[in-house]
């Protein structure tokens, strides 16, 4: 039974990283960059909604609402001003510097503003925990939350991408900037598009993220935003259906870890295992190989 409960906590924390690997995986696959920044978006989220929950004592579904607004605004500032002017950049370096510089300036704002303590985050899930096996296993509302959230999104996310004009420009885009842009594609406003998606989702990861555990600082969203990468990478990073499977399988091999092995070497087994898949499928599990012309 114990093992049951761990692999539900594992596929929990795994929808939070999923989430959070769709805005890495999505900006790869179209503009071709890396936005370290993600995690810190998350961060960001978080404090929206805890500015509007616990400082002003506003409605919970508020304070996802603004959660998500503040993201998505925050990403297309990010875009615009940080990583435009250099997408065409000779060197990748430069856009991998700017965005840890993001990164750090957001960090130290939220420093500035909200202090170095710890806050606590109440909880925006209100429904009872669920008891199974004779009340053996206790599934909080907060797990169920996550899990039905990850689900749908990645339900609403595949089915925009496929049907609507929207996404196939994305996918235009991720095929050929240049190319799209002859189709009469806004390739500046689809990648802007993108951007605004993926943190709009990193809204959603950071207070779902907060709800299971209940604690924020300026560095909340540091750690998980590196597992989301390495989730990410591990299921094929530019597939969609990777970010999925990678978060999901991430954060059981977490978890099971930190339950059977050690809870000081769970990180230490989560990346040692991101190794081992990357020496045998360099690609990701659902990568797929790309040929470059020459």
């Amino acid at each position: 039974m114990r093992f049951i409960y761990y692999l539900i906590s594992g596929i929990s924390l795994g929808s939070v990283y999923a989430i959070i690997a769709l805005g890495y995986t999505m900006v790869y696959g179209i503009a071709k960059m890396l936005n370290f920044a993600h995690g810190d978006v998350i961060m960001v989220g978080g404090f929206a909604a805890f500015t509007i929950i616990s400082t002003l004592g506003l409605p919970p579904v508020l304070g996802v609402f603004v959660a998500i607004l503040v993201c998505t605004v925050l990403g297309i500032t990010i875009e615009k001003i940080a990583y435009r002017p250099l997408r065409n950049a000779t060197s990748s370096l430069a856009v991998l510097i700017t965005a840890i510089g993001v990164s750090y300036l957001l960090q130290n704002l939220a420093l500035l503003i909200f202090g170095s303590s710890t806050k606590a985050f109440e909880s925006v899930v209100n429904i009872p925990a669920l008891k199974l096996a004779d009340g053996q296993i206790n599934i909080t509302g907060e797990t169920i939350v996550t899990i039905i959230t990850c689900i749908v999104v990645m339900i609403m996310l595949t089915m925009f991408i496929n049907k609507t004009k929207a996404g196939q420009a994305m996918l235009a885009v991720s095929e050929d900037k240049g190319a799209a842009k002859l189709m009469g594609i806004n390739v500046n406003g689809t990648i802007a598009l993108t951007f605004a998606i993926g943190s709009a989702l990193a809204g959603v990861a950071g207070v779902l993220l907060c709800s299971a555990y209940p604690t924020l600082s300026p560095t909340t969203g540091s750690m998980p935003g590196i597992k989301a990468f390495v989730a990410a990478v591990f299921g094929g990073i530019g597939s969609i259906p990777g970010a999925l499977l990678g978060g999901l399988l991430l954060g059981i091999i977490e978890t099971l870890g930190r339950a059977y092995i050690s809870s000081q070497l769970s990180d230490v087994i989560v990346f040692g295992v991101l190794i081992v898949v990357l020496v045998v499928k360099p690609t990701g599990i659902l990568g797929k190989k790309i040929q470059e012309k020459v």
